[in-house]
């Protein structure tokens, strides 16, 4: 799918998304304010939608190195895809 350092990265963000949802739930335990656990629950999303990006755009990435691609498209493409990604060029 990706190569090492993406599948690396992608790791190290699921496992601080966990870490999150751990947080969540001890705050739920804790009775902390709906709006505070909204909030965090919301970062998570974000952070999964981010994750979710990135996994896409490195499938991408993997699929078009099989086939040919004019030299002019592959700026546009690469542009296109860290867009998707939530990556800057």
């Amino acid at each position: 799918m990706t190569e090492y350092r993406e599948q690396a990265d992608l790791i190290k963000a699921l496992r601080r998304i966990e870490g999150q949802a751990r947080g969540v739930q001890a705050m739920i335990s804790g009775g902390r304010e709906c709006a505070e656990v909204v909030q965090q629950l919301a970062a998570i999303r974000n952070a999964v939608d981010r994750v979710s990006h990135r996994v896409v755009a490195a499938n991408l990435r993997a699929c078009l190195a099989e086939v040919e691609i004019p030299s002019h498209l592959r700026p546009k493409l690469e542009r296109g895809l860290a867009a998707l990604a939530g990556l800057r060029t």
